[in-house]
């Protein structure tokens, strides 16, 4: 009454997509898949000891401590000039 048989795996994955959508399947199955691989690796021995992302990558200055970024400023265009009028002859 295993799992032995296609027909029950099929319906146990069907019954799976019902209840968490097709979304949410492979990032279940990356989770598992990474949990299962540490837990071999934690095991065995054989897996490096991983660096935490904090240590690896020296964080950014705080936002006031940087320059202030200049703003574009539109500039308008000059104001057209009227034609000059032509002097009237008396």
């Amino acid at each position: 009454m295993g799992l032995d048989n296609p027909l029950h795996i099929a319906f146990l994955l069907i019954v799976l997509l019902l209840v968490f959508g097709a979304k949410r399947l492979p990032e279940i199955g990356r989770s598992v898949g990474s949990g299962m691989r540490e837990f071999k690796d934690s095991i065995s021995g054989q897996g490096t000891p991983t660096i935490s992302q904090s240590v690896q990558q020296p964080q950014a200055p705080p936002v006031a401590a940087q320059a202030p970024v200049a703003q574009s400023v539109p500039v308008a265009a000059p104001p057209a000039q009227a034609p000059a009028e032509p002097a009237q002859q008396a």
